[in-house]
């Protein structure tokens, strides 16, 4: 189902906390229905939608789940042309194909529809099953999912293999071989003199084939593991993420942004692999956090020691490349704020759950094992399935080694950036990474081999240029 482009309409909204309207297949003169304001809760596998907000012509998230909503009457023929029309708005923004155990949209529905006994029920079943409305709470007028959200958790998966280091001979491995013989005009001193055990194992001349079976039966060390996690402490608190996004320059103060709390999971078996997952509990997310992930394990693979990760906070532009979009989970948005403070409201007014005004907290705990078996079936068995056909993580590091330039020679053991990996503004470079838009989507064929090699024609722009012209204001409703 594609949603399609909406018009706003020039009936003025009511600014009351109740408002009324006519269901979606009621005569003209029908009896106007309450739409009270409220908060959805909702889980989806992000294949196949070019992201969560509503866009014209193309299929969403909530595009799916907005027209739904119209074809089970909880939205009025009156409002079914312009969500803004019922104040619809998000508590996460998530990008083309990014999944979500839990997020959640506020907007005024009528939750009382003649002869809709369950109203959740009702839309669930006009709702493709990879995409889920666990529950519809009833809020505060000034309830909104965006400002009201405290916090978010997302979980990013990949496979342990990508901690292996760049294998003898590639073009990453051989920039930081020649960075490590001493001269008069660099300092960086990188150690190539010893190869991986992975790759002294391997046969001479070896295909990626071949080196992706090997891949997935390799298992990480405990050492590793605990280098990870040291790493990935250095996220945590209050930073400048300003080189892990774009359009944002260091002196921008949306670009601090606190993290909470990392955790990196002891490794799990799925098959042949052996994956890792990184819950990240941060404030707010910048554009293209994937970058976070990649930083973290470039470091660890490289050697690069977790300092780096400080550097990068530093005034000195520098590309960090994204990670695939296929490992990315939004888990669920936090709101203990909002929560608090319908509690002391109900306790102060004395209310129960049946009275009217009795306002519940947003909590998806209740959902948790529901959530758990979507997760399954709908992110996790797509996730791996997709990287058993198509070894799209393979490809991606791959892609990354592949590379000889200088945009990467800030993985050093000194944990120092030189001066030939910082960008210079208007300056175009000799040889610049080129990200493969390939990358970017989970949308592939949900059966046989998948390709995923990427060509010349593949590569994406210079980063800045594709966000050139975007105002501060669109690139904030980017992000979540």
């Amino acid at each position: 189902m594609k949603n399609v482009g909406r018009r706003r309409g020039s009936r003025p909204e009511a600014s009351a906390d109740v408002s009324t309207d006519t269901p979606a297949d009621a005569a003209d003169k029908a009896p106007r229905l309450p739409k009270r304001q409220c908060a959805v809760l909702i889980g989806f596998c992000g294949t196949g939608c070019a992201g969560m907000q509503i866009q014209p012509d193309v299929r969403t998230i909530e595009g799916v789940l907005f027209d739904a909503f119209v074809r089970a009457g909880a939205v009025s023929a009156d409002n079914a042309d312009d969500p803004t029309k019922v104040g619809l708005g998000r508590a996460a923004r998530t990008d083309a194909g990014v999944h979500a155990a839990g997020n959640v949209v506020s907007l005024k529905l009528i939750t009382q529809i003649p002869g809709v006994p369950d109203v959740v029920a009702a839309v669930n079943d006009l709702l493709p099953p990879e995409i889920r409305v666990w529950s519809i709470t009833r809020v505060q007028n000034s309830f909104n999912a965006r400002t009201s959200c405290d916090s978010r958790k997302y979980t990013y998966f990949f496979p342990s293999y990508l901690l292996i280091p760049p294998k003898p001979g590639s073009g990453l491995y051989e920039t930081f071989r020649r960075q490590a013989v001493p001269s008069s005009s660099s300092s960086i001193t990188t150690s190539t003199d010893t190869v991986h055990p992975f790759w002294e194992e391997a046969s001479p001349g070896s295909s990626k084939e071949d080196d992706l079976r090997r891949k997935r039966r390799w298992r990480v060390g405990p050492e590793a593991v605990e280098r990870l996690r040291e790493t990935a402490k250095k996220f945590e608190a209050t930073r400048n993420y300003h080189n892990f996004t774009v359009g944002r320059e260091f002196s921008d103060r949306s670009a601090q942004r606190h993290m909470k709390k990392i955790e990196v999971a002891d490794p799990a078996v799925y098959g042949d692999t052996e994956w890792i997952s990184v819950l990240f509990h941060g404030q707010s997310f910048m554009l293209h956090q994937r970058k976070m992930v990649a930083a973290l394990v470039l470091c660890c693979r490289t050697g690069a020691p977790p300092q780096t990760i400080d550097e990068l906070y530093g005034p000195r532009p520098i590309f960090i490349p994204k990670m695939p979009s296929l490992g990315l989970l939004l888990e669920h948005p936090i709101f203990d704020s909002y929560n608090r403070r319908v509690d002391g409201a109900n306790a102060n007014t004395r209310l129960a759950p049946a009275d009217a005004d009795f306002r519940p907290p947003i909590d998806f705990a209740p959902h948790a094992d529901a959530i758990g078996a979507f997760k399954e079936a709908q992110i996790y068995a797509r996730m791996r399935d997709i990287e058993d056909r198509g070894g799209v993580f393979d490809a991606w590091i791959r892609s990354v080694d592949a590379y000889a330039g200088d945009d990467l020679l800030y993985l050093n053991p000194k944990g120092i950036v030189p001066a030939a990996a910082v960008l210079k503004k208007g300056e175009r470079r000799k040889n610049p990474f080129r990200e493969k838009r390939r990358f970017d989507t989970t949308d592939f064929a949900a059966a046989g081999r998948i390709e995923v090699e990427a060509d010349a024609e593949d590569a994406e722009e210079e980063e800045v240029e594709g966000v050139a012209a975007m105002d501060k204001a669109a690139l904030a409703d980017m992000e979540g």
